[in-house]
């Protein structure tokens, strides 16, 4: 029996869905029961009568109710929601690896044994909590991603198959009309068909507003790595490697249209929906601003400072901000940056010229198996440093490249591993967290943030403080917005 869902709160939703407020999208769904579809609170359609709409938490849920998704507003295009909070670790885990498109290749056994459960104590928390089993959820989640790209491109059904991860275009086509109860003909229509052109696909990715996107792009604009990123003032491009393959994206801001155009070129098409997800992280779109703002708004001492939009600008995998955390060891942001562009310079391998370019980042972030192999002494700094760095690398190519341990798990018990290895201690494990999209991850012992808590106090002394659980669940965006008034108040004066 699937467990019994947080009530709605149906006063505020139908107010959300009449006026159309971008703000919701996400966080629930409507369904018709007139037309027998489901929808975005944002659809442009004409808004039903109350009595005639159901409200759901999830996507999921509203498929299991026998809807269809609508094809003007485009569901499966929304922003991620937290659904999963509250629920059983493992489960947390179990969807969010799914989500991820990280479940490809692998039996059901396979995928239990990454965590650390057995199979049928999988399929049974899927049953309570979910309804279906992991199997049936792992399909929802690829045929949603299959009508993104039906509508958003003109790629071959054959084609955008592959790229959701079913292994033929007949089992495709079965599960589709299966889940959606419309076929991926009729989704289609009589768009231009296509094939993928050098592997190159471009969608639209959405997230609920606002967005803080001058505060993200400044951040990664600081941080720049010739070769590895481009920043401008509208995009955030960087190259990247997954499974033994390699990419370049490019992210445009599209603030009229709440979301991000996405321009992708990969050498393994395979991996659309996995890399995909890993953007959206990269850029925090599934992040509830709201709540994170009025949250940290509640905070005295924090009150003052401009959180509205504020997100985590991430890094690609936990190898590279691991890196990046030991290369930043009591060093200023500036001396980590020339430290980094050193070792991507050094040892980054250069993309084949169909997947980079001259005006497109060029090279990947160096892999563990150079790092590991190098004695690393073009980078001036302690030998102890570069022994770490040496040891993380080895690390990464024994228990593979991001554990399944860091979902869902605190950061002391995801990164548990590391903090064995000499020279890795709590605050490069949390720097790590932090770059990899942990939203609580306080940095009480960061040099930055404590000056910027000094900086308040002599505004104020009697302001109460400010730690880890005065700010939880949102200590990482409590450390950016610290970070972030030390930037303004260096603007301010120059």
């Amino acid at each position: 029996m699937k467990a019994p869902q947080t009530p709605l709160n149906i006063t505020l939703y139908s107010k959300a869905r009449l006026s159309r407020d971008a703000r919701f999208d996400g966080l629930f769904f409507l369904g018709v029961k007139t037309t027998g579809i489901f929808c975005r609170p944002i659809c442009p359609a004409r808004a039903p009568k109350e009595s005639n709409v159901t409200y759901y938490s999830t996507a999921l849920d509203a498929v299991q109710a026998g809807l269809r998704p609508c094809l003007r507003c485009r569901p499966e295009s929304a922003p991620g929601s937290p659904a999963w909070h509250g629920v059983q670790t493992t489960l947390i885990r179990a969807v969010k690896l799914i989500d991820q498109g990280e479940w490809r290749a692998q039996s059901l056994p396979q995928f239990a044994a990454r965590l650390g459960v057995s199979d049928r104590y999988l399929r049974k928390l899927f049953q309570q909590h979910l309804g279906i089993s992991p199997l049936k959820y792992a399909n929802f989640r690829r045929v949603l991603f299959a009508k993104q790209l039906l509508q958003q491109t003109g790629l071959q059904i054959a084609d955008i198959a592959h790229m959701a991860g079913f292994g033929s275009t007949r089992r495709f086509n079965a599960v589709f009309a299966e889940l959606l109860k419309v076929t991926p003909q009729q989704i289609r229509g009589v768009q231009k068909k296509e094939r993928v052109a050098n592997n190159r696909l471009s969608v639209l990715l959405s997230y609920r507003p606002p967005y803080d996107w001058q505060g993200v792009r400044d951040f990664y604009r600081t941080r720049q790595i010739t070769g590895l990123e481009l920043v401008t003032d509208s995009s955030y491009s960087r190259s990247f490697s997954y499974q033994k393959g390699y990419g370049v994206f490019k992210a445009s801001h599209l603030p009229e249209k709440n979301s991000f155009r996405v321009e992708l070129n990969m050498t393994r098409p395979e991996h659309a929906l996995a890399i995909i997800q890993r953007i959206r992280s990269l850029l925090d779109l599934d992040a509830d601003a709201v709540a994170i703002t009025t949250q940290l708004g509640n905070n005295p001492a924090l009150a003052a400072l401009n959180s509205t939009g504020i997100r985590l600008p991430g890094l690609w995998s936990s190898f590279e901000a691991g890196v990046r955390a030991i290369l930043g060891q009591q060093v200023s942001v500036k001396a980590a940056h020339k430290l980094v562009s050193r070792l991507v310079g050094a040892l980054g391998k250069t993309l084949p010229a169909a997947t980079g370019g001259n005006d497109v980042p060029n090279l990947v972030f160096p892999e563990p198996a150079a790092v590991a192999g190098s004695n690393l002494e073009f980078l001036a700094m302690p030998n102890k440093r570069r022994q770490a760095l040496r040891l993380l690398a080895e690390h990464i190519l024994q228990n593979g490249e991001d554990s399944v341990s860091g979902v869902g798990l605190q950061v002391d018990a995801a990164y548990k591993d590391w903090l064995v290895i000499p020279g890795i201690g709590p605050w490069t494990v949390q720097y790590t967290a932090f770059r990899r999209g942990h939203p609580d991850v306080f940095l009480a012992g960061d040099l930055g943030v404590k000056n910027a808590l000094k900086k308040l106090a002599m505004k104020d002394e009697n302001q109460p403080a400010v730690d880890a659980d005065t700010v939880s669940p949102w200590g990482s965006y409590a450390t950016l917005l610290l970070w972030q008034s030390l930037a303004a108040d260096v603007s301010d004066n120059a």
